[in-house]
């Protein structure tokens, strides 16, 4: 209930609070990275716990904040020492004796005490209370402000800046020493003085990259998660494999490519800005600096007609990947029931078809790529021009040569940039869905709902879920599936729903479980409904287990999958929760087969479950949820009648209130 209050609150005041468990070994790094974060400390009474809120931390102090909201700083060791308590006083007066019997000193009794605590402790899990974080559905700028973004950028644009007048001024010194033809030792000093000096700014424009890379890729991927994770069954109910393969793929893309060659073509843009500058004061003047404005134009008009046909290109393909992978799973399919010479005709005509643009996209970029060339030829022609006149003095000449290699250096690295755009761009089409997805409210409750004492509603006839006039259909103007539906299910009801295929029994346990919201109609839970008590709080106190096609085993530990709807990571009573609804349920003959047994990876790539292992794996999971109301939408379908009765007798033990779908 602790946990749950905590979690509630959170989203009430639109942050998120994360459970933290770490490994004793790991406690003290765990306090220093924790901040911000609301830590239990162990309490001889569980009635009254203790807090401390923790606002700030390192590997030497912590920042607290007091109950008056006073401010106190004490040193880390003393939270870690407080959360390693308890397991170290169980083995801790049995360590006392050992090290008087075997006499070590008193000065070195600490340092021998830590290290026998870490090698007998190190397995045990500590406990240690929740981490406070903004939620990843906060807009990006917001989120990039509370990461201080601004900072490694602003470094990248000082430090880049300052490497790149550096490197001009090489160029400067090296063009008068050739024009002027006294190329001394003095100057070759201060050549490779220039050279060395722009080394640590290029080292900190790198480690400044590498700060935005980490802290921005953080960003996108908990949000590209989180939007995932908000996705409506319908959005994604009729995508194939292949679809959701290349919107995986392509997420990676938008994070590694934004990143790189984001940071290039904002660098590549400022060196641009400050050769148009350079070549203004050299030689040449304004003729060098309308030839650069010129190849510009020109650079953006090749960029876009590339962007654009890439982008056609990369529909043909990602079209053509999604078939390709549909046709995979189904080869065996294929194999027996196609005709032989119709098997690969649509995919000739693709590939065709796909041939054709990738050429026209490649004599694009062949074009567009020859830009840092041409502006080289039209520089070096100005310079030879203003050579011939010898109208300029040296000095000239150098920064108009300086400038013209600014130049040729940004233009390669906005060239090779755009590369990177079509990329990203390409990659948003699949992306872009999940990344707003993650700005969608989420419905913040305007109140807790408390745990319901089941005797006394049953008293008082509060019915667990009160519903009065549904109505629902999929689509706007579609097909009504549900008209007029009114129920009252009670505390202890054990309810039979049976109908034809397509009767509306699955779109009534959907709405029911807060997976759908109905057109029109009221819907209560104990009294409240989903907008005072919010879409997370609903699903919890309500647990549907879908039919057996919807229902997915998870390439992941036989734990994981049975309880990932209570609070992760588990605790040992949830364990052992799990293994005896298992054994309940007829599957204590998988758990003692499985060599990990809890920990034993299944799924796809782990251990294989029967189809009827499977079904009453998802029973057992619907079972763990701990929910006021569970329904089981024919998940005894696929079961034999020894099985049958035994998960049916499990079912009826354990579940509070239940509905039953089944066919007549």
């Amino acid at each position: 209930m602790l946990a749950y209050s905590i979690d509630q609150t959170a989203n009430l005041l639109g942050i998120e609070a994360e459970p933290v468990q770490t490994p004793y070994a790991e406690v003290e790094a765990m306090v220093a990275a924790v901040a911000p974060a609301i830590l239990r400390l162990p309490s001889e009474d569980q009635s009254s716990p203790h807090f401390v809120l923790l606002l700030k931390s390192n590997s030497r102090r912590a920042t607290l904040i007091a109950p008056d909201l006073s401010i106190h700083r004490i040193p880390s060791v003393f939270i870690r020492n407080a959360l390693c308590a308890p397991v170290e006083a169980v083995s801790g007066q049995g360590i006392e004796r050992l090290l008087e019997d075997i006499g070590i000193v008193e000065g070195q009794r600490a340092q021998v005490r830590n290290a026998i605590f870490r090698e007998q402790l190190s397995a045990v899990q500590i406990q240690a209370g929740w981490m406070l974080r903004m939620s990843p559905g906060t807009s990006t700028v917001r989120q990039g402000r509370h990461a201080r973004l601004w900072r490694p950028v602003v470094v990248i644009l000082i430090a880049d800046l300052i490497a790149q007048l550096l490197l001009l001024a090489t160029w400067v010194v090296i063009g008068r020493g050739v024009f002027s033809g006294l190329f001394d030792g003095a100057l070759l000093w201060a050549w490779a003085l220039l050279l060395f000096t722009g080394i640590p700014f290029q080292m900190l424009t790198t480690y400044a990259e590498g700060q935005l890379a980490t802290r921005l890729g953080s960003i996108i991927k908990s949000r590209l998660l989180y939007g995932t994770l908000k996705l409506e069954p319908e959005e994604i109910r009729h995508q194939g494999l292949g679809q959701f393969l290349g919107r995986v793929m392509d997420a990676d893309a938008v994070e590694l490519l934004a990143i790189g060659g984001g940071l290039e073509g904002i660098l590549g843009i400022v060196q641009l800005f400050l050769a148009v500058g350079v070549l203004a004061a050299g030689a040449a003047g304004a003729t060098h600096s309308i030839a650069l404005i010129l190849v510009i134009l020109l650079t953006i008009f090749l960029a876009w007609r590339y962007l654009r046909e890439n982008l056609r290109r990369v529909n043909t393909y990602r079209g053509m990947t999604n078939d390709l992978v549909e046709r995979m799973v189904g080869h065996r399919t294929r194999l027996a029931q196609e005709q032989p010479a119709r098997r690969h005709l649509d995919e000739d005509r693709e590939l065709e078809n796909y041939f054709h643009l990738s050429q026209s996209v490649d004599r694009s970029w062949v074009i567009l790529s020859t830009i840092p060339r041409v502006w080289m030829v039209v520089g070096l022609a100005g310079i030879a021009l203003e050579i011939v006149s010898a109208s300029h003095p040296p000095a000239l000449l150098a920064i108009s040569i300086g400038g013209i290699l600014l130049a040729l250096q940004s233009l390669t690295t906005i060239v090779a940039g755009v590369h990177s755009v079509a990329e990203v761009l390409q990659a948003w089409t699949q992306v872009g869905p999940l990344f707003a997805a993650a700005s969608r409210p989420n419905g913040k409750p305007s109140a807790i709902l408390a745990d319901q004492d089941t005797s006394k509603t049953s008293e008082t006839k509060q019915p667990v879920i009160a519903a009065k006039e549904i109505s629902f259909r999929y689509r706007e103007r579609g097909r009504v599936v549900l008209q007029g539906c009114t129920l009252n299910i009670f505390s202890g009801d054990q309810v039979l729903l049976e109908g034809p295929s397509g009767g509306g029994k699955s779109t009534l346990a959907a709405v029911m479980a807060g997976l759908r919201v109905p057109e029109s109609g009221l819907l209560h839970l104990w009294g409240y409904d989903r907008q005072t008590i919010g879409g997370e709080a609903w699903r919890r106190r309500v647990a549907v287990a879908p039919q057996f096609h919807e229902n997915h085993v998870f390439a992941e530990t036989l734990a994981f999958n049975l309880l990932m709807g209570r609070q992760w990571p588990p605790t040992n009573d949830d364990l052992e929760r799990a293994q005896e609804i298992c054994r309940d349920l007829g599957l204590g003959h998988l758990l003692e087969q499985m060599p990990s047994g809890m920990q034993q990876m299944i799924g796809e790539s782990g251990w294989q479950l029967s189809h009827g292992e499977r079904s009453r794996l998802y029973i057992a999971r619907a079972l763990l949820q701990g929910a006021d109301l569970m329904i089981f939408d024919e998940s005894f379908a696929a079961l034999d009648p020894e099985n049958l009765e035994r998960a049916l007798r499990c079912v009826l033990q354990r579940a509070p209130t239940i509905v039953v779908i089944a066919h007549p």
